[in-house]
This record gives C-alpha cells, structure tokens and sequence, in this order.
C-alpha cells in the first residue's frame, strides 16, 4: 500500500512539474508598441530593446511578474506580464542574409497565386495553421504562408 502511495505520489510531482515547464517555455505576443524589454526583471533595468505590437517571444522563466524571453533572433531580455499575452503572432525569419523577399498565397500551396510578399523581420497575425502553412494577416494583406519561414505561434 504504502509503494503504490509513493508511485501516486511520485507521478503526481513528475506531471505537475512537466506542465509547469510547458507553461513557462510557451509563447507570448507583445500587445502594444514601443515595449520596452529590459536586461532584467524590472522598470529600474536597462532597456534592450523596443518591440512593437505582436512580435512573437519565447518564454525562458518567469520571476514574479516579469517573464524571461527570447526573440527569434536569440535575443534575451525581460518583459512584465502585462505587456504581452497569447495572441497568435509569427515574424518572417527567413531571407535575412540576401534581402529577399517571401511570398504570400491566396491558398496554402506553392502553386497557388501569390497576393503580396514580406522581408525578413515583418510580424503577422495567426490566423489559421494547416499541413505545414499558416494563414496570417498585416494590415489589409491576409494570405497563407510556408511555415519553414516563419518563427512564432
């Protein structure tokens, strides 16, 4: 009896801790522009950078009120919880070295007509995701996109 209580108990622990570690690597969006995120967990810290709405973050930890993130370009820094939330975000992480540009399609497949293009480094809103593509919008432009290009949720 007392062996099954310890591997109840023992399974209860090793779960709880694996959802709280999802929950602290999930991904989160900034919600307004001009955010600061700062070299560390709080308003007295140096500012990094200044993020503008809906650029998609890494959550790394969290300390109190403040989150730990990472940015697609593996940039570390502190933003307050409520700055941000879980809106569906991704940033084009492809074509930085070249200066291209990457299509977007009125329909997820490589043959379909392409209604606009982006440079590296433009955030879209998630609308949808399906087999490998991701529906996404910026400003009037609401198209689909190869996921491989994309960083974000």
């Amino acid at each position: 009896m007392k062996k099954n209580i310890f591997i109840i108990l023992f399974i209860f622990v090793l779960l709880s801790s694996l959802t709280a570690g999802s929950v602290m690597a999930g991904m989160v969006a900034v919600k307004n522009d001009n955010v600061n995120m700062r070299s560390g967990p709080s308003l007295n810290k140096d500012v990094v950078w200044k993020l503008g709405l809906g650029f998609p973050l890494k959550v790394v930890k969290k300390s109190g009120d403040w989150l730990q993130v990472k940015d697609f370009e593996g940039a570390v820094g502190w933003v307050h919880k409520d700055v941000v939330d879980r809106t569906g975000h991704m940033i084009v992480k492809a074509q930085k070295k070249n200066k291209g540009k990457i299509n977007i399609r009125n329909k997820p497949d490589t043959r379909s007509k392409v209604v606009a293009q982006a440079y590296y480094g433009v955030v879209f809103k998630t609308l949808e995701q399906q087999k490998g593509w991701v529906k996404v919008r910026h400003g009037e432009v609401t198209g689909w996109i190869k996921r491989s290009l994309l960083w974000g949720f």
